[in-house]
């Protein structure tokens, strides 16, 4: 009897994390804390940046569109980009010492922040975009 409870626990613990990986819940909140760490003094707690240093990321079509051009972004940084006809002048250091892992959750939770709705981003899809960028 013990055994069957030890079992269907462990099986009900492993639904609910292939549940959270599908839905991206665990991503999200792992990507929250590397978004805290990271990222918010330049895009803000709510994600708005800043009127032309920091671009918003508050449903931004690069935002909410191709991840490879996001996930390029993290890796290789940027500077001087202009957005919706609005330039941003503050440089985007690379965060290439970022996981794949940690890519893919901040990617989640920026895409599924701040009123954006968009899909997750896989450590698997990071690590593919990062062999093919130089």
């Amino acid at each position: 009897m013990y055994l069957k409870r030890i079992f269907f626990g462990a099986s009900a613990v492993a639904l609910a994390l292939v549940f959270m990986s599908q839905t991206g819940k665990g991503s999200i909140a792992r990507g929250k804390d590397v978004y805290i760490q990271q990222c918010l003094a330049c895009h803000q707690a709510d994600g708005s940046g800043v009127e032309g240093t920091n671009p918003s990321l508050v449903k931004m079509k690069y935002v909410l569109g191709d991840k490879v051009t996001l996930v390029r972004i993290i890796l290789k940084g940027m500077q001087g980009v202009d957005i919706d006809d609005e330039r941003y002048r503050n440089v985007m250091a690379p965060h290439a010492d970022l996981t794949d892992q940690q890519i893919a959750d901040v990617l989640t939770y920026v895409r599924n922040s701040f009123g954006n709705k968009a899909s997750v981003v896989t450590a698997g899809e990071v690590k593919a975009i990062r062999a093919k960028t130089k």
